[in-house]
């Protein structure tokens, strides 16, 4: 054993690599994409990673490999989840022969995501074990504990963290390579009784299912990581948490001598709930307060227990508005929530809470902006200049371009999941004909959820233009490869696959690649294709400029410039800003020289200025 100090994230991967992780694959997705990169830059050699296109695939792949009897993980986030759930579903009533973890990384707040979906409670939808890991010590523990139960009951198992503990650090103690595990992969045994799913096979493993969750139920009231302190012949009050936040209670109950006598119940495996063990906290207690992240799971619960054992236990919550319904705990709101429930008056929590939260208008504001040089502004811009005065809807996607709705380019009309852009340009098309409907995605999007929607839309004669914006990389999430890139999550080099030749063989007759950086051309492509009927494609090519930075800078000459801020009101660069004379200054830290801002100047007053 030896020491490191390492992220959450780091520490799953790590946890995953010395449980005998035979395969790993996933999609990328804040706050989970750290748990793949690390495996696959610290994997042994006999372990197999890969960035599928999406989770679904990844999803699939990784069942395939369960089968033969290797055990694998599964990466993705809380939104991913939804996208894998289809084969996720029938995996359950199917089973798995290797120990199979799906890690999901729920996002409260949300800070980087579409939705605040709390994964325990897909857990009691699909029916599928839960882990719930409160810190990154826990959570490299845990994956071992998660293989080792799914193997037992044959079932896929969810180990789902939120992103405190994906992305905080502690030093923890990890395995040295000589004491990993071992897995051998049995191999693939034909068996249709067992992994071909008919409905008679599913009835009779829904039943079997139920009384797993059951017996499971029992167990894990005894499982090390559910945790009882506290003594009740002090004080009838306790605190029901689980996650995150049973860390922040830990740390509030350290801080305050008054609080040391209340009794935690620590919920490590939200379902099947231990209720041997819920039964035994409750009894006794005259009150109970439920802190956790992001839903009532917990509190309803108890609520249950209570009934079905005749407890007059008081269980209070977010159902009963003592605790934010929205958003992550902090410290600082678990800490006050206790102090309330201390003094047994807990009405006024959440108000006196905000009242302590600072003036967000004394606060700098900095929306979030493409980067200075982005290739997708000038994309952006083109189109817009191209379909001005004309009747347009533009329907945008999850990724940097999402940042394509910020003024001055205000060039994201809908946003609702990935690759649904597609889906939704046709629907409008459909139902206001003179409407020019135009879609954008990005290429790593593109292979992960937009193939279908094109084939939907050539295939029902939608009329409608796909603008890809590719830029050579999965950027929002930390530049991961993909099916375009030419290389996988293990650095070998493979044959890219042309999002052209796909639009073509999809039956595109218009398909056409354009530097978006030439601003003449991409305005003169988009009105081309704007003309014709039917469905078009539009490839802004030109690389992420994190990945591919000029050194060419541009500068202002100040007795060209007239001070008419068109480069600023139109573009929205965060390079250009105004200058104290009035006119406009050029940032040379952030400045690319990427030169659309010198093709769209009235007075051709931005010069090459050298190189840095």
């Amino acid at each position: 054993m030896h020491t490191e100090f390492v992220m959450g994230n780091e520490a799953i991967a790590l946890g995953a690599i010395a449980a005998g992780v035979n395969l790993v694959s996933g999609y990328p997705g804040t706050p989970s994409t750290e748990v793949l990169e690390t495996i696959a830059k610290k994997r042994t050699a006999d372990i197999y990673v890969e960035w599928s296109i999406n989770e679904k695939a990844a999803m699939e792949v990784a069942a395939g490999a369960s089968y033969a009897g290797a055990r694998v993980m599964v990466t993705m986030k809380q939104v991913g989840l939804n996208v894998a759930s289809d084969p996720l579903m029938c995996l359950e009533y199917v089973g798995i022969k290797g120990g199979m973890i799906i890690l999901v990384a729920d996002d409260p707040g949300p800070i980087s995501s579409q939705t605040e979906q709390d994964t325990r409670n897909f857990a009691q939808f699909s029916k599928i074990p839960c882990f719930d890991p409160s810190s990154a010590k826990e959570a490299y523990d845990m994956v071992e504990d998660a293989f080792d139960y799914s193997e037992r009951y044959k079932t896929p198992v969810i180990l789902r963290s939120t992103t405190r503990v994906c992305h905080g650090y502690a030093s923890i103690e990890i395995k040295d390579e000589n004491e990993f595990t071992k897995h051998t992969v049995e191999g693939f045994i034909k068996d249709t009784s067992r992994w071909v799913i008919f409905p008679r096979l599913s009835y009779a493993n829904h039943k079997k299912i139920v009384a797993r969750n059951e017996e499971l139920s029992e167990v894990f009231s005894g499982y090390k990581r559910n945790l009882l302190n506290g003594d009740k012949n002090i004080s009838k009050k306790g605190i029901a948490t689980g996650g995150i936040s049973y860390t922040y209670v830990m740390e509030s109950l350290a801080s305050n001598e008054e609080y040391k006598n209340f009794s935690v119940f620590k919920v490590a495996t939200p379902y099947p709930f231990p209720e041997k063990l819920a039964v035994g906290f409750l009894t006794g207690l005259d009150e109970v307060l439920c802190i956790e992240e992001l839903d009532p799971v917990i509190e309803k619960e108890l609520v249950y227990i209570c009934g079905k054992y005749n407890l007059d236990v008081k269980i209070r919550g977010k159902l009963t508005h003592d605790i934010q319904v929205a958003g992550e705990n902090s410290i600082d709101s678990v800490s006050q929530a206790i102090g309330s429930f201390a003094s047994v008056n807990l009405s006024n929590t959440i108000e006196e809470t905000k009242s302590q939260e600072v003036d967000p208008s004394i606060l700098p504001v900095r929306p979030p902006v493409l980067c200075a040089g982005c290739p997708h502004r000038a994309s952006f811009y083109a189109v817009k200049q191209a379909m001005k005065g004309q009747k347009t809807i533009f329907c945008g996607d999850i990724g940097c371009y999402t940042m394509g709705n910020a003024m001055p380019l205000d060039m994201c009309d809908t946003c609702l999941c990935m690759g649904a852009g597609l889906g939704i340009a046709q629907g409008v098309g459909h139902v206001e004909a003179d409407t020019k409907c135009f879609a954008f995605v990005g290429d790593s999007t593109f292979f992960a959820s937009a193939i279908t929607g094109v084939i939907n839309a050539v295939y029902n004669g939608a009329d409608m233009t796909l603008v890809v914006l590719d830029n050579s990389t999965t950027a929002m999430t930390g530049h991961q490869p993909h099916p375009g890139t030419g290389r996988t999550a293990m650095g070998d080099v493979v044959e890219k696959i042309s999002i052209e030749n796909v639009l073509k063989g999809i039956g595109l007759q218009f398909v056409k690649t354009v530097d978006p950086l030439d601003y003449q051309l991409s305005v003169a492509t988009v009105k081309e294709a704007s003309e014709l009927r039917g469905v078009k494609a539009i490839i802004f090519k030109s690389p992420c400029i994190v990945l591919n930075k000029p050194t060419n800078k541009l500068v202002i000459d100040s007795k060209i410039c007239t001070g008419c801020k068109k480069c600023i009101r139109e573009l929205g660069c965060p390079a250009l800003i105004p200058d104290i004379n009035g006119k406009v200054k050029i940032d040379p830290s952030l400045c690319t020289g990427c030169l659309l801002c010198s093709q769209i100047c009235p007075f051709e007053a931005m010069l090459e200025g050298g190189l840095d």
